[in-house]
């Protein structure tokens, strides 16, 4: 079993003050001002302006360090099979009831282990009205507080195996898996690599299903062809294409030419502000983020150990794979399914086809939230895994011996 050593964010004050000295030094381009839609070239002026001050004069790191070190936090070795050992960071938050089930909760981009922190009290707690858990949180590799990567190939297969061997370090040998963004992928690779044995079932709010050709699925095609499609989903395949065709010109650049972007990244705390904050913005329900919540998820990058660039490469190995990670992830996998749909999220497919995805045992739909779902709206995440999970739900007693619940 790898050595687990307990882990506290200690950011050097010559980094911080190299921050704000960077901060200062700013150039700030020019804008044409579109006062119809203020946000449709990207970050406005105004706003990278009001943040860049903030950042230098009044956002208090030390304190958002007491903040995060006040969960439980992990390094551990991990030995991944043809890359060497790498270094992982993790929170873990054990429940105190001793039949709770192990949940491994993985990240997004641009998030980062801070997502799981509004709805980790909530889980590790129940054990008599709703299951409990115990909770697990990596910061993937190249994110974090995890180290970098420098090889080639370093793939979602990868990801999904150094989150596995977080879990079997723990001693959780079964456990189940909730994920986001590119953690829904990941989540979904690990159902496909350990399904069945290890990863009991799983549970997404970000997902992107095959489409149901007559070939592949003749008889939900025939279901869907009958079926028209509701409101919400007309809205839905509209709001997809917007994305496609306005919001990811991120995706296109970091899956091509990462470190051309990453320049920019590592050497400028506002252009990383903006490459960051624009997502942050643009991808959630009107949520209304506050100072400090928008430059700690941003200093998170800024500090991480791999520097702020490093989590492009992500992306460019995800499309660079053969078959592409979105084509491999979209094979059926006989592990149970749960899936939440938020209705401001990117990706809005017809529901039907979530059935090419796998067994489902659990589909919602909010009408309120968008694609930081654990961050907009803990209330539903939390709502859908003790749904999925407690008594009379799909997967309850799907971990052997882990029920969720004090025992008599």
């Amino acid at each position: 079993m790898s050595l687990i050593q307990p882990f506290k964010i200690a950011i050097s004050d010559d980094k911080i003050r190299r921050l704000k000295q960077k901060l200062a030094l700013t150039d700030f381009p020019d804008e044409v001002v579109d006062i119809d839609d203020p946000w449709s070239r990207g970050l406005p002026l105004s706003q990278a302006k009001r943040l860049a001050l903030y950042w230098e004069n009044e956002f208090d790191w030390r304190k958002t360090e007491d903040m995060l070190n006040r969960f439980p936090q992990y390094v551990t070795e991990i030995d991944m099979e043809g890359y060497g050992i790498y270094n992982v960071h993790f929170v873990h938050q054990p429940s105190t009831v001793t039949s709770a089930i192990p949940l491994l909760f993985i990240h997004g981009w641009p998030g980062s282990f801070i997502e799981v922190t509004k709805i980790l009290p909530h889980l590790v707690g129940g054990g008599k009205e709703f299951p409990s858990f115990h909770v697990v949180a990596p910061s993937l590799i190249d994110f974090g507080f995890s180290s970098a990567n420098k090889k080639k190939a370093f793939n979602i297969d990868q990801h999904a195996e150094a989150c596995h061997k977080v879990m079997q370090s723990l001693g959780y040998n079964e456990y189940v898996v909730q994920g986001g963004d590119v953690g829904s992928l990941v989540a979904r690779f690990i159902a496909l690599q350990y399904g069945s044995k290890h990863c009991k079932a799983y549970h997404v709010n970000s997902a992107i299903p095959a489409e149901p050709t007559a070939t592949a699925y003749p008889e939900l095609h025939a279901r869907i062809k009958a079926t028209p499609l509701t409101e919400s989903e007309i809205v839905g395949l509209a709001r997809t294409k917007s994305f496609f065709t306005e919001g990811n010109g991120y995706l296109q650049q970091q899956s091509t030419k990462p470190q051309t972007i990453g320049f920019s990244m590592a050497d400028s705390p506002v252009g990383l502000l903006a490459w960051i904050y624009e997502k942050m913005h643009d991808w959630s329900d009107k949520y209304t983020w506050t100072e400090d919540e928008i430059l700690t998820w941003v200093s998170i990058y800024y500090f991480s150990r791999a520097g702020p660039a490093a989590t492009g490469l992500f992306y460019y190995e995800m499309e660079h794979r053969q078959p592409t990670a979105i084509t491999a992830s979209q094979v059926y996998i006989d592990v149970p399914v749960g899936i939440a749909r938020f209705s401001n999220d990117l990706i809005l497919l017809p529901k039907l086809w979530n059935h090419t995805m796998g067994p489902i045992i659990l589909q919602s739909e909010y009408e309120r939230g968008g694609h930081f779902a654990a961050w907009e709206r803990p209330d539903a995440i939390i709502k859908d895994l003790y749904a999925m999970f407690g008594e009379g739900g799909g997967a309850y007693g799907c971990v052997t011996g882990k029920s969720g619940y004090i025992l008599d």
